[in-house]
């Protein structure tokens, strides 16, 4: 099986440990979200996101910097047992938290529709979530 990486780069306002309690906690998953998750604190600890769709293991949780974790969704075309990994790397700014972002081990077949998917379903979503009101 061939596989490719997403790599990201993504400005958003709100501090380092904002950004990172509202992907690792159960409650910042679903605010910024609206959707069921379950996220062990834990490494080691399973999460479980979008309903069901994506579930995986904490690898490496670093408060406020560093986020590493096995990522399956629940898609038919999903090679059964292949797991992909992510990555968070967050850095604060002036203006907020620069995001550097990578999703490897990712089958070629699904780095586009997933690339844009990042984008759709947790860069927008968290700048809403974390902008002023």
């Amino acid at each position: 099986m061939k596989v490719g990486s997403i790599r990201q780069t993504v400005n958003l306002p709100g501090t380092p440990l904002q950004i990172y309690k509202a992907l690792t906690t159960t409650r910042g998953h679903v605010a910024f979200t609206g959707a069921k998750a379950r996220i062990s604190p834990k490494i080691g600890g399973k999460f479980m996101a979008w309903g069901g769709y994506i579930h995986g293991t904490n690898l490496r949780l670093v408060p406020g910097k560093t986020i590493y974790q096995t990522w399956v969704p629940s898609d038919p075309t999903w090679p059964k047992g292949h797991e992909s990994r992510v990555r968070y790397s967050l850095v604060a700014t002036p203006r907020g938290t620069r995001v550097t972002f990578t999703h490897s081990n990712v089958p070629v077949e699904h780095v586009g529709h997933l690339s844009s998917g990042w984008k759709k379903s947790y860069w927008d979503p968290l700048r809403a979530y974390l902008s002023p009101k």
